[in-house]
């Protein structure tokens, strides 16, 4: 009788582990933060595709083997992210989101030669669609996020959103 009790309370323990472990990273806690950025710059939500998060965890198992950070060159618009200790969805999309105090929209470009194309893929109107996987590196000294966006955004010569919803608020407080 103690065997299987053992093996049911240690069955419950490893699904607990898990389901923590998942829950700070569940598609919902990538479009979370995702479409909060969207909102601000009024452009509608992003939608989860399993598809494309398959796609960005075989990008990602590539990437664990030497724990540094290439970009797949695929067909699809692409944000990545790196963390020494465990990173969480949230922590990084709010990097990339970050970004946007690198942005001028006037000029459509990034001030000074900062980053700033990590965070107008997260707010690029066309792109509609997100799959996102997170990897330990093998060396266990790190962590690899990857998202991919369908379609892919920074377009030369396309801006990422159209201004005229953030003027209009800023003329209501004018």
């Amino acid at each position: 009788m103690a065997l299987p009790t053992q093996a049911l309370v240690l069955s419950l323990v490893l699904a607990l582990i898990v389901a923590t472990s998942y829950a700070q990273n569940s598609p919902r806690d990538y479009l979370r933060v995702h479409n909060r950025a969207r909102d601000d710059v009024g452009v509608g939500p992003l939608r989860w595709d399993s598809d494309l998060a398959d796609h960005a965890e075989d990008h990602a198992d590539k990437l664990k083997a030497r724990c540094r950070l290439v970009p797949s060159r695929g067909p699809y618009g692409e944000n990545l992210a790196w963390s020494r200790g465990d990173l969480t969805a949230a922590r990084a999309v709010n990097s990339w989101v970050a970004e946007k105090r690198n942005y001028d929209y006037d000029s459509n470009s990034c001030k000074g030669g900062r980053p700033c194309r990590h965070y107008t893929q997260v707010v690029w109107k066309k792109s509609i669609w997100l799959g996102c996987a997170k990897v330990r590196c093998d060396n266990g000294l790190g962590t690899i996020i990857v998202c991919f966006y369908n379609p892919k955004g920074n377009s030369k010569g396309e801006r990422p959103y159209d201004n005229f919803a953030v003027s209009s608020a800023l003329e209501l407080w004018e």
